[in-house]
C-alpha cells in the first residue's frame, strides 16, 4: 500500500485488488478452497467493512487535496494545464480519470473547487 496514492486504477487492475483482497481473506480465516462459500458471507465473518480499492481511493483523494493546495509544478501536471504536445499512440490514464470514473464526471470539478478548505 505505500505509495498508493500515485496509482492509476483500471477496471482490471481495480478487479485484480479485489480478487487478492478475497484471497487474503480466505487465507486469513482458513477458509478452504473446496468450501462453497460466497465472497459475501467471507466478508460477513471477517467483519469487513471497507474494501482495499476504497481505502485507496481514500488516500487518492487526500494526496490530490495535498497536491492542489500546494499550486506548484504537480498542480499543473494533476490537472492537465501543461504546455507541449501530446505523444503518440493511446494516452495513459491520468490520476484525475481514475477519480473521475469513481466519484462521478461532475464530482471531479467540485473536489478542485474545494479543495482549498483543507477540512472539507
Amino acid at each position: 500500500m505505500y505509495g498508493c496514492e500515485a496509482w492509476t486504477i483500471s477496471k482490471q487492475i481495480q478487479n485484480k485488488l479485489e480478487g487478492t483482497e478475497m484471497w487474503f481473506l480466505r487465507r486469513m480465516l482458513r477458509i478452504p478452497w473446496t468450501a462453497k462459500k460466497t465472497n459475501e458471507r467471507v466478508l460477513n465473518e471477517a467483519n469487513k467493512r471497507r474494501s482495499l480499492v476504497r481505502t485507496i481511493r481514500k488516500r487518492q483523494t487526500t494526496f490530490l487535496g495535498h497536491l492542489m493546495r500546494r499550486g506548484k509544478l504537480e498542480h499543473s501536471v494533476t490537472t492537465g494545464k501543461f504546455e507541449g504536445t501530446r505523444s503518440r499512440g493511446r494516452q495513459r490514464e491520468k490520476i484525475m480519470d481514475g477519480l473521475a470514473t469513481w466519484l462521478g464526471p461532475g464530482k471531479v470539478s467540485d473536489i478542485l473547487a474545494t479543495v482549498k478548505d483543507r477540512d472539507l
